[in-house]
């Protein structure tokens, strides 16, 4: 990286971000790299120098979110014609994508996708000092960069990418297209990693990747996931080890003992569900049925005590009849998770979803999403009542959002916890013991 890169006049740089943790920490490795050439970042982009859109490409709204966005800032372009505009993450690694922003966005400066994310300096030098407008998108995975300087949004806690990439290709995602093959960094680069974060003070680490079941695969190296796990377990100093995104249909039971006998990983496991129907899970791609599912979240309540299972569904994929909307109601129900993101499904361009026919109507999408959603919500609140009267292990975060008198943090298993008290900091942990559940948090009192 050229650290003699000529500044600009204004070394303000604002980043807006769509989409998932891998995107985020995305994020952070390009104020990361631009706070290492003596930039400073800022939270209004009206004063910023550079401003960056780091896209996610998985839901429309997203996109629609970039385009409106990006049409406010032709105004501030005009009025701040030294203003340079980046355009970067998955969107732009859609065929046709970049040339699209450029033609009906002509004053962005520099477009870039996925892979060529570490060459941002280098961009935005050649901008400055040349004067040219850039776009460059790598079609395919480079080696993976390590060292990139990585700017942390929390003194507590902090993503660690062990893989790259999805071989698993669900007929309704693009996530393989945009973010290429599997690739695994090995243990040696993420434990050092790791270790560097520790000695900085962090408490948590959530270890990411698309599908962190696959990890190992392609190293020289012969490891798993679950051995990785145990590997962590044993830093010293690390006090919560966590983790996402696992498939179903690689749950082996060697990830769920080391969930069990390692101390340090936390007893919260997000796993994506997508469809109650065995009709449409077979239609996803997702190689797994309703009874594989519900087999696998017995077998890890039995062996992990105190688990949380949260999940993600698509509600209104092609061809979803109301009995199989039922399935997934029903699948709900069951299970009682402690809490789902729920989606409408979006049609992606270039992904075999989109051209099934029988697409289920908006209306039908929504009116069935909001029966999900109470189903769900009654649930959660079900179950954060069996919480009051009980002690729990907090992680202190930081001030609640909703009230700066109040501190925040969360439990092991991933429960919201709200509570006042004093001569506590970000990063201690702290026993308290519930006086009152809410719908989404828990409300307690320092022992």
């Amino acid at each position: 990286m050229d650290t003699n890169m000529i500044k600009l006049k204004n070394n303000l740089f604002f980043i807006q971000t769509y989409g998932c943790q891998m995107n985020e920490e995305d994020s952070e490795k390009l104020s990361g790299m631009l706070k290492t050439i003596g930039y400073s970042s800022t939270e209004v982009k009206e004063e910023a120098g550079i401003i960056i859109y780091n896209t996610c490409c998985v839901r429309e709204n997203a996109e629609t979110k970039v385009f409106g966005n990006l049409g406010h800032l032709k105004a501030l372009k005009r009025k701040n014609p030294d203003l340079i505009i980046a355009i970067c993450g998955c969107m732009m690694q859609q065929e046709g994508m970049a040339d699209k922003i450029l033609k009906n966005f002509p004053f962005v400066n520099i477009i870039f996708g996925t892979h060529n994310a570490f060459k941002f300096p280098e961009y935005l030098n050649r901008v400055k000092t040349e004067g040219i407008q850039v776009k460059e998108i790598f079609n395919k995975e480079t080696e993976i960069v390590e060292g990139i300087p990585i700017d942390r949004k929390s003194e507590v806690k902090a993503f660690v990418t062990i893989m790259y990439g999805c071989n698993n290709f669900c007929t309704y995602c693009v996530v393989p297209y945009v973010r290429g093959r599997e690739r695994s960094r090995t243990p040696k680069d993420i434990v050092k990693e790791i270790e560097g974060l520790i000695s900085k003070g962090y408490n948590e680490i959530t270890l990411l990747g698309q599908n962190v079941n696959s990890y190992g695969k392609g190293l020289d190296e012969e490891i798993t996931f679950a051995m990785l796990l145990r590997k962590i377990n044993e830093v010293p100093g690390i006090e919560r080890i966590r983790f996402m995104t696992p498939h179903p249909k690689d749950l082996t039971e060697d990830v769920i003992l080391a969930i069990r006998d390692c101390d340090k990983v936390c007893e919260q496991i997000h796993l994506p569900v997508q469809s109650g129907s065995n009709r449409i899970l077979k239609k996803m791609n997702r190689n797994y049925t309703r009874e594989n599912y519900i087999e696998l979240i017995k077998k890890i309540r039995k062996e992990i005590p105190g688990v949380t299972i949260t999940t993600d569904l698509i509600i209104g994929f092609p061809g979803e009849t109301e009995e199989d909307f039922e399935d997934t109601l029903n699948l709900a129900k069951e299970i009682k998770y402690s809490l789902a993101f729920t989606y409408l499904y979006s049609r992606r361009n270039n992904t075999p979803a989109d051209i099934m026919l029988n697409q289920v109507a908006d209306n039908i999408k929504h009116e069935r999403f909001n029966k999900l959603v109470d189903v769900i919500n009654k649930g959660v609140i079900s179950q954060n009542k069996t919480y009051e009267g009980q002690t729990v292990e907090v992680l202190v975060e930081g001030s609640s959002k909703n009230d700066l008198t109040m501190l925040t943090g969360r439990t092991r298993n991933g429960k919201l916890v709200n509570f006042k008290g004093e001569n506590i900091k970000s990063g201690d942990l702290v026993l308290i013991k519930i006086i009152r559940a809410q719908p989404f948090s828990l409300i307690g009192e320092v022992i």
